[in-house]
């Protein structure tokens, strides 16, 4: 079976995948070729993730009509 595309996931189903595929890379022992694959299908992820909270940001901006901002923390 074919894992789902990654643009077809949502955030929570995104990270938990995420999640696993650092969990396998941290523990169990892999193939060269398999730790590459999991490596990219984790950067998809992320990638997707990532892109989620932007929009999700953006839409928090349209609904509020404010800018969000970030502090600087030093």
């Amino acid at each position: 079976m074919e894992p789902t595309a990654v643009e077809e996931l949502s955030y929570e189903q995104a990270f938990a995948e995420l999640e696993e595929i650092v969990r396998l890379l941290e523990t169990d022992s892999k193939t060269l070729e398999e730790s590459l694959a999991l490596f990219e299908r984790g950067q998809a992820l992320a990638r997707r993730c990532a892109q989620l909270l932007e929009q999700a940001e953006l839409r928090i901006r349209q609904l509020t009509g404010e800018d969000l901002t970030y502090e600087d923390e030093d």
